[in-house]
């Protein structure tokens, strides 16, 4: 399991994903500053975790063919095609000499179709949720996405959530994952958010004992 932290949650018209920035290779921590978040097109945007080189270049040549699929036809990929196609070429991979070692998030919004979350893991398979996450910090998140997230939750709602979700992980995990980016796809597009990170959260009446 990935040492960082990628967590999202749908809401009535949107979908939030966060993803702490550090980068490290085994025990050695590089720099904090490496955003997890890819812009895939307007309306769609994929977190990933994994190899550091995988990630990277597979978010690049996913996002390039849904940029080529616009050019060519006047139109983006749904969320959900988009996972598909994302989620073939992983399982296409795997059958080859180059394996990426990816998992990941894919957000999106439609017009006819609303918001869309899919959890992709590293071996191409797909499902379409409310809230998920990959890596060691997800661990201590899943009940509290489970309890707080609804079918009517706005925004402010769930950047709450990741909020205590974050607290969570600071206190109890051993590996110090300080900076949280946060993203929000909707019918707008897509926007970064405010970090979450010891900063934001220091004036922040946020309890602990829920």
């Amino acid at each position: 399991m990935a040492m960082e932290t990628i967590l999202g949650i749908k809401g009535r018209d949107f979908v939030m994903l966060a993803s702490d920035t550090m980068q490290a290779k085994s025990l050695i921590f590089m720099k904090d500053d490496q955003s997890k978040i890819h812009r895939l097109s307007d309306f769609s945007m994929m977190a990933t975790v994994g190899d550091g080189g995988d990630t990277i270049q597979f978010s690049d040549y996913i996002s390039k063919n849904l940029h080529l699929y616009k050019i060519s036809n006047g139109y983006h990929l749904s969320p959900k095609a988009a996972a598909h196609f994302t989620r073939k070429n992983l399982a296409d991979y795997l059958r080859t000499n180059t394996r990426y070692q990816v998992a990941m998030l894919l957000a999106g919004y439609d017009e006819s179709e609303g918001p869309d979350l899919h959890y992709i893991d590293s071996y191409g398979a797909s499902q379409s949720i409310n809230h998920a996450g990959h890596g060691w910090g997800s661990i201590f998140c899943g009940s509290i996405l489970q309890r707080y997230w609804h079918q009517q939750l706005t925004q402010q709602e769930a950047y709450e959530i990741l909020k205590k979700s974050v607290i969570e992980i600071q206190k109890r995990l051993i590996i110090n994952l300080r900076n949280f980016d946060v993203y929000v796809v909707d019918k707008s597009g897509m926007r970064q958010m405010e970090p979450i990170n010891p900063g934001s959260l220091i004036h922040e009446n946020l309890s602990l004992n829920w």
